[in-house]
């Protein structure tokens, strides 16, 4: 069994054959999924898709790139009803993203601190989004523990060892994609080498970064086997083992999710 845990299956890329895509991922032992909210003021979307499927799951919040032109949240907006959905098991993705820079950092930062309280009070995982911006994200996160713990992970992993370490001393998880098997990718894949097997997770981040030999194509679950595949090389174990301990994690780290396999 695997785990995708990080995924946009509300995306119009998912629109013209989302079933086939649930069946592949299936096939490919893909059971469970995450989709994730990137606009507050389009969770019902989300939510919709969760609440339709036994094995898919989302969250609430706002993407770093579109904190500007969505409205302002608070904390108890998103603590509110919707969070209490047995479906929303985590707040984000949030975090920062310097590389294109969509909405002023500022806002951005404004933005994350306001997840990270969220998840702190409902006490579920926030999902930390970071492009060009590692000491920021890390002055955050490290501001914000030493308030009050809270649970998360670093999403689509592309960070340096030295911010690998951190995170993971912290008490935070690192979710690997399929950036992972792009033959350029040396300096991630050495970054990681070191972290524990219990601090992994693996996604798409579909329609997304599709993996080496998918590279290209639009991006799906199923193509969670391609990077767990590599995971398990980079790590030396079985792509079996490997599997069972990214999806213990997953469930470990999103405990409101109900495991059925």
């Amino acid at each position: 069994m695997l785990v995708d845990s990080h995924c946009h299956l509300d995306f119009p890329d998912f629109k013209e054959d989302f079933d086939a895509v649930l069946t592949r991922a299936e096939d490919a032992g893909v059971k469970t999924m995450m989709t994730i909210c990137t606009y507050v003021t389009k969770f019902d979307q989300v939510h919709d898709i969760a609440k339709a499927h036994d094995n898919i799951y989302c969250t609430i919040g706002i993407h770093p790139h579109n904190a500007e032109n969505e409205p302002e949240i608070s904390v108890e907006d998103l603590t509110g009803p919707a969070a209490s959905s047995d479906k929303v098991i985590g707040f984000g993705e949030t975090g920062l993203d310097y590389f294109y820079d969509h909405s002023p950092r500022d806002i951005q930062q404004k933005q994350f601190h306001t997840h990270i309280e969220a998840a702190r009070v409902l006490d579920l995982p926030v999902i930390i989004h970071t492009r060009e911006a590692e000491e920021d994200t890390l002055a955050i996160i490290e501001e914000e523990m030493a308030k009050a713990p809270f649970k998360g992970l670093i999403h689509c992993f592309s960070a340096s060892k030295a911010f690998a370490d951190r995170v993971v001393e912290l008490g935070l998880y690192i979710s690997i994609s399929g950036i992972v098997t792009f033959k350029k990718a040396d300096d991630l894949r050495a970054a990681i080498a070191d972290v524990p097997l219990d601090r992994f997770l693996v996604e798409t981040d579909a329609p997304y970064l599709a993996p080496i030999p998918k590279r290209g194509k639009r991006n799906e679950p199923a193509y969670t086997a391609h990077t767990a595949a590599k995971l398990a090389e980079i790590k030396g174990v079985s792509q079996e083992e490997l599997a069972e301990q990214t999806t213990d994690n997953f469930f470990t780290l999103f405990s409101k999710a109900k495991r059925t396999c």
